[in-house]
């Protein structure tokens, strides 16, 4: 750790700055595991010192949070604390930031009854809805970066002693996010360009869909007849552009929520409420899931399927390059906010209302109404590899091919 304290520190300034955007006087609240302290300490203090008027830190304990899966009265695992629902809505009123870091070992909740789990998001996800609106509306700042846990190390890399294992995942981490550049900040704004550049032709050509073809998959993806592609930096309704996701490779949209038939089969494990998902398959129907599998991780799967009435069906279509950094990289990262920007991906759940024309003045049942799906979960899963192709639909039926053997065609 010692060793790559300058880099710590750097990865600090560019969350804080890049990533969050924090403005004078704004207030932000940070979501930590415990073993992130050191990195968390450090976000901190930059936040001061960009001018954040207050700093508020959420610690976590995954042995903690398992206790209170296993051990807490039913009843009371459906009920939220007031004091958190406040804190959100103050952000919310204040027109603050969130970050939250990720990183906590992925499984720590192996083997915890589902439902025990599914009882606590349902309960948080009604509690937080409002919060959620904002968040995707804009409101608010946010952002997602990882910092690693000797856990989670492990798991990625389990021939290598505890701390070689930390210290390679922290230097593949800073690859990521670009801090192995001389200038990070000048190669994040040339890959917003970049990836701008593609949202840009993707919306002038306003595709009606996506068909998918590769091992285990051949799936078809009705677009959200109003949808938009969003890629890289967000702009707030302040008129402040942030970066949601640290790394980011993908630009991402709508599907209509009754659009999407065939079958589809992941590419990288998916990690869960701390259960980790393995080789499993969903097959659709009219946009819901009417079949699934997986060898291993089947019964958490299942909870987040019957999290609620919308889990069934999908939110987002994102397109990655095969050939992007992390990919190449050749690290299975076992945690989505990597692996979904080494591949192409499709997430359960709701639909952001930044990819519906008009999405962000729309209401939850205006949204709906529109064809866009609204749950209480967001789940990527990765299904692109190398062997993936996709062709996009034309409004008048013509098939272009939009991606081979992994990788943009155009």
């Amino acid at each position: 750790m010692a060793a790559c304290q300058e880099k710590i520190d750097q990865y600090a300034k560019l969350t804080v700055k890049m990533g969050l955007n924090i403005q004078k006087g704004q207030i932000l609240a940070i979501n930590s595991p415990l073993e992130s302290a050191e990195f968390t300490r450090a976000v901190v203090r930059e936040a001061y010192r960009l001018g954040a008027k207050r700093v508020h830190v959420d610690w976590s304990d995954s042995p903690t949070q398992r206790l209170q899966f296993e051990e807490q009265p039913e009843e009371s695992l459906k009920e939220v604390p007031k004091w958190r629902v406040e804190m959100y809505d103050e952000l919310i009123e204040n027109k603050g930031a969130l970050l939250h870091i990720t990183g906590a070992d992925p499984n720590a909740f192996a083997g915890v009854d589902p439902k025990r789990i599914q009882m606590v998001q349902q309960a948080s996800g009604q509690s937080l809805k409002d919060f959620k609106i904002a968040q995707l509306k804009g409101d608010i700042h946010w952002c997602i970066v990882g910092v690693p846990t000797v856990a989670w190390a492990k798991l990625v890399f389990p021939d290598k002693a505890p701390d070689q294992a930390l210290d390679d995942l922290w230097e593949a981490i800073f690859k990521t996010v670009r801090l192995d550049h001389a200038d990070p900040i000048a190669a994040w704004d040339q890959h917003s360009k970049d990836l701008h550049d593609k949202m840009n032709y993707l919306n002038d050509q306003h595709f009606k869909a996506l068909h998918y073809k590769g091992p285990g998959t051949d799936l078809s993806i009705e677009l959200h007849p109003d949808h938009l592609w969003v890629g890289a930096g967000h702009k707030s309704t302040q008129e402040h552009v942030f970066i949601p996701n640290m790394p980011t490779e993908e630009v991402f949209t709508a599907p209509l929520k009754t659009g999407v038939n065939g079958t589809v089969k992941n590419t990288k494990p998916l990690s869960v409420n701390g259960n980790l998902i393995e080789n499993f398959s969903f097959t659709f129907k009219d946009g819901k899931v009417v079949n699934f599998s997986a060898e291993k991780g089947y019964e958490a799967l299942e909870g987040l399927l019957d999290t609620d009435e919308s889990a069934r069906y999908l939110g987002e279509v994102a397109l990655v390059p095969h050939q992007s950094p992390i990919s190449q990289s050749g690290i299975i990262f076992m945690n989505t906010l990597y692996d979904e920007n080494a591949s192409c991906h499709i997430a359960l759940g709701t639909s952001f209302s930044m990819n519906v024309k008009n999405g962000s003045n729309m209401s939850e049942e205006e949204l709906i109404d529109s064809g866009a799906n609204q749950s209480f979960i967001h789940t990527d899963f990765m299904i692109g590899s190398g062997e993936l192709d996709i062709d996009a639909e034309t409004q008048d039926g013509k098939r272009i091919p939009l991606f081979r053997n992994g990788n943009w065609a155009i």
